[in-house]
């Protein structure tokens, strides 16, 4: 295939529109955890710790919801592509299905999540509080899970905003809720941490009942008769979003459960050590939102383009898709390697602190390649609905590469906290050669799994 200039220029700018709203959203949607965070802190150390420590367990069941829930933009993006959007409305529906029963699982999980604290390590003297913001927050996973299939039926239409719009929306509720509910403003009770549950629980359902009466009523959507019927429960299309979703959920269950190994064996280390790691994964975190904006918006592409049966059109969105996350990432790293001492000021007045922070940005700064590349292929490769190979692929790259590698470093050899994020370069750099590997050999050959999730489809230009 020669390479077409224009055309790798038309995707580029295609992409860029579609994520600039994704990669907001995305920022949005981490927001509320650094705003539970900031007014949790004003209110001791004990309540930041408790509402900190609940975020964590939280986000395992999120990160789980949303894998699965991810199945939604592909399908509806190779839908569209085929011009077969009189479809898109029954797998929405099925998608609902799959929502609200997650969502009850999640809220059955999360209530019951007290033998996660032994492994978290949290100290009796913060269960209770702990306790407290998970039973009032897991009401919230059916209206999460829910926002998720609303917002990847908007996505997987080319059409992010939306999801923008509400996300930031809730963002600017959460912050005045949070703070009469935790402060006991306006004639409630000092509620702590559970009233930071609660803040989060009641914007999440605004979003989703907002978001949802947005979907079912503006003229975008009218083509899709989303206000006919339900559609009745197909067990042959849930088992296929199934088949595509659940690969997703383990493997960013894979990516979460490394790093949340990688601060319980920091914890070991000491206050100092620990405090510095949550600085640079924080600064990490938030940079990690750009790439992964990218890469929902490369999934739609891509989707959309198998969808056409176009295999220069998948070849050329997955790839300008990658480029521009190795631009972004380029930035990124430079900015870590550069000012990582004025960086970790920003969070702390501990030289100590700020002086292992900044060892630990360095590093940071040159792994931002490789996570961005992983995330990117792995996009792609959602956009093909290829997700049971990435599932082991990150497996082994994870916990069979990164954590080994990590301990190895940082006990045996005493290199501490800077030997465990040794192996997260190590782990995402074998994630990111893999996933990438996959997508090229894929998008050449034109076979990739059919709307099964299994068999290979043979696509022609």
């Amino acid at each position: 295939m020669s390479f077409d200039r224009a055309r790798a220029r038309r995707e580029i700018g295609a992409t860029v529109r579609l994520a600039l709203a994704m990669i907001f959203a995305q920022l949005s949607a981490m927001a509320p955890n650094v705003v539970d965070a900031v007014l949790a802190g004003h209110q001791g150390a004990h309540t930041q710790a408790s509402v900190v420590t609940g975020v964590n367990i939280w986000v395992l069941a999120l990160v789980f919801g949303l894998g699965t829930m991810m199945s939604v933009p592909p399908t509806v993006a190779q839908l569209d592509g085929a011009g077969r959007r009189g479809e898109v409305g029954p797998i929405f529906h099925q998608a609902l299905y799959i929502a609200w029963v997650l969502g009850a699982l999640m809220t059955f999980a999360v209530w019951h999540a007290s033998p996660l604290m032994a492994l978290f390590g949290v100290v009796e003297s913060m269960r209770a509080d702990v306790t407290a913001f998970l039973h009032a927050i897991c009401f919230a996973a059916p209206a999460i899970t829910t926002y998720f299939a609303l917002r990847g039926l908007s996505e997987g239409l080319s059409m992010p905003r939306p999801s923008m719009y509400f996300s930031f929306g809730g963002l600017l509720i959460l912050a005045p809720l949070g703070y009469v509910l935790m402060y006991g403003k306006l004639g409630f009770p000092v509620m702590g941490a559970r009233g930071s549950g609660m803040a989060t629980a009641i914007v999440l359902w605004l979003e989703t009942i907002g978001f949802a009466i947005y979907i079912f009523n503006h003229r975008n959507y009218r083509d899709l008769n989303l206000r006919q019927r339900m559609a009745k429960p197909d067990l042959r299309k849930i088992g296929q979003l199934l088949n595509i979703g659940l690969p997703m959920a383990v493997t960013l269950l894979m990516e979460a459960g490394m790093f949340v190994a990688v601060a319980l064996m920091i914890g070991r280390l000491g206050e100092t050590v620990t405090a510095s790691h949550h600085v640079a994964l924080n600064v990490a975190s938030v940079a990690f939102m750009i790439p992964l904006g990218l890469s929902m918006a490369i999934t739609v592409r891509v989707g959309n383009a198998a969808g056409r049966r176009d295999i220069t059109g998948v070849r050329y969105a997955g790839m300008s898709g990658i480029a521009l996350v190795l631009v972004t990432q380029f930035l990124s790293s430079g900015t870590m390697l550069l000012l990582s001492r004025p960086i970790a000021s920003l969070y702390t007045n501990d030289p100590a602190v700020i002086a292992m922070a900044s060892q630990l940005l360095i590093l940071a700064g040159f792994f931002q390649f490789s996570d961005g590349i992983q995330v990117a292929s792995n996009g792609a490769l959602r956009g093909l609905k290829d997700t049971r190979v990435p599932m082991g692929i990150t497996m082994f790259a994870y916990w069979g590469v990164g954590v080994p590698v990590g301990w190895w470093l940082a006990f045996p050899h005493d290199l501490g906290a800077r030997g465990m994020w040794m192996g997260l370069i190590a782990g995402l750099s074998m994630a990111a050669i893999l996933l990438f590997l996959r997508f090229w050999r894929s998008s050449a050959t034109g076979r990739w799994p059919d709307d099964a999730g299994s068999a290979p489809l043979p696509i022609h230009t």
